[in-house]
């Protein structure tokens, strides 16, 4: 799925953005950005393999997704405003979260239950 390549290409920047954390961070808001952006990933792997069962499970754990994204988006914001990562990739990052959640949407919207 392309949607998973996506969440998967942006999580990895992510996790290596956050290493560079200050170390009052690296437990705090890198960890929970690190978590964040894998569970995207997760959560499409987790349910696409659950659909044979349950098209309405994949659907659920969609919508988990499309709520990491959306969480991921705030904390983008946070990094930028704290001085973390430059502006202009925070700004990006939160532009392909915007994508992925568009993404996911069609996506569960296509997954009939």
């Amino acid at each position: 799925m392309d949607v998973f390549v996506l969440a998967y290409d942006i999580s990895l920047a992510v996790h290596k953005a956050t290493l560079s954390f200050p170390k009052i961070e690296q437990f705090d808001l890198g960890s929970q950005m690190r978590r964040a952006s894998k569970s995207i990933c997760a959560n499409l792997a987790e349910g696409f393999a659950k659909q044979s069962d349950s098209k309405a499970e994949f659907r659920r754990f969609i919508s988990f997704a499309i709520g990491s994204c959306g969480e991921m988006r705030v904390w983008c914001r946070y990094c930028a405003d704290l001085g973390y990562v430059e502006v202009q990739a925070t700004g990006q990052w939160r532009e392909q979260y915007q994508r992925i959640i568009k993404m996911l949407q069609s996506l569960k919207n296509n997954v009939k239950p």
